[in-house]
């Protein structure tokens, strides 16, 4: 029971307010979960591709920076960039720890959290490819994302006991 549990949340907390994702269970189980207190998380975004054009995150925000500029100027790009980068840290990835704790810590008493060496285990979130969605009022495209999740022995990261992937999940937004 709460391996299903653990892979529903798991899932559900991997693509933030998505929906109908298409997830996959790569390899192992959570049956290991059983009985630990806390897990450490880790988010990946090294090798992250964007749009359809699978361009590089370096290449992305160096074009959507001269398009802001464009538009609204050398501060408002700055601005946007510093916004990309820090949305990581002050919205996915709490979002992503409140919801895992949410769900997890009240009925199996599971925390997850960053910076848990001592943790058994680590929970690797690593974001592959992002359709960062856009908003025209009347319009909008939503956001998309593909990632793999695994867990992994956090003295041995080459020890891995669950892979999960979502592709293409789409993201909701509300009110923008």
């Amino acid at each position: 029971m709460i391996a299903k549990k653990v892979t529903t949340v798991i899932m559900l907390c991997a693509v933030l307010f998505s929906y109908g994702q298409k997830l996959r269970i790569e390899q192992g189980n959570f049956d290991f979960l059983k009985g630990q207190k806390e897990v450490n998380v880790e988010f990946v975004y090294d090798n992250m591709t964007l749009l359809k054009k699978n361009l590089s995150n370096e290449q992305y925000v160096k074009e959507h920076m001269l398009e802001v500029e464009e538009k609204k100027g050398k501060a408002a790009a700055r601005a946007w960039e510093k916004s990309w980068y820090s949305s990581r840290e002050i919205i996915y990835a709490p979002k992503f720890l409140e919801l895992m704790n949410r769900y997890l810590h009240g009925d199996y008493g599971i925390h997850f959290d960053l910076g848990l060496d001592n943790a058994k285990y680590t929970l690797i979130v690593d974001t592959i490819w992002v359709f960062p969605g856009w908003d025209a009022g009347v319009m909008k495209q939503p956001a998309k994302v593909t990632t793999s999740i695994k867990v992994v022995e956090t003295a041995n990261s080459d020890n891995i006991l669950v892979m999960v992937s979502s592709k293409d999940a789409p993201g909701d937004q509300w009110g923008s």
